[in-house]
């Protein structure tokens, strides 16, 4: 032990005694169930960076949609379904980019920005 967390060990167990803890919030309580309970242990502290940072799960599952349907499109013989898919494309992109602003993120996509423009200019 070093010199530093003696004292505070020292600390802790003289507040303990004097009672300081016992008139906290959830005192005698289970703590309440982690997020990130089903994440291995040793990947936990990833985890809660990248969500201090604003990474959500929703943007990474957004992008691998996005991913997977670009692909589906690139493959794809049949002119209706391409429509379809470049729609159901279109609606991800909004919503991504829906969530990247929300959390002052950069959207990757100068495309997405003209589109935007048209959107905006023909609801106002």
């Amino acid at each position: 032990m070093d010199f530093f967390q003696i004292i505070s060990e020292d600390r802790i167990k003289k507040a303990y005694e004097k009672g300081e803890f016992e008139n906290l919030p959830g005192y005698g309580k289970p703590l309440p169930n982690d997020d990130l309970s089903g994440v291995p242990e040793e990947l936990r502290v990833a985890y809660r960076m990248m969500k201090n940072a604003g990474y959500t799960a929703e943007e990474s599952t957004l992008r691998r949609e996005m991913a997977t349907i670009e692909g589906l499109i690139a493959r794809c013989t049949d002119d209706d379904e391409r429509a379809a898919l470049q729609k159901k494309l279109n609606q991800k992109m909004l919503r991504f980019n829906s969530v990247m602003s929300k959390r002052g993120g950069k959207t990757n996509s100068s495309m997405f920005k003209n589109y935007t423009e048209k959107v905006m200019k023909k609801l106002t």
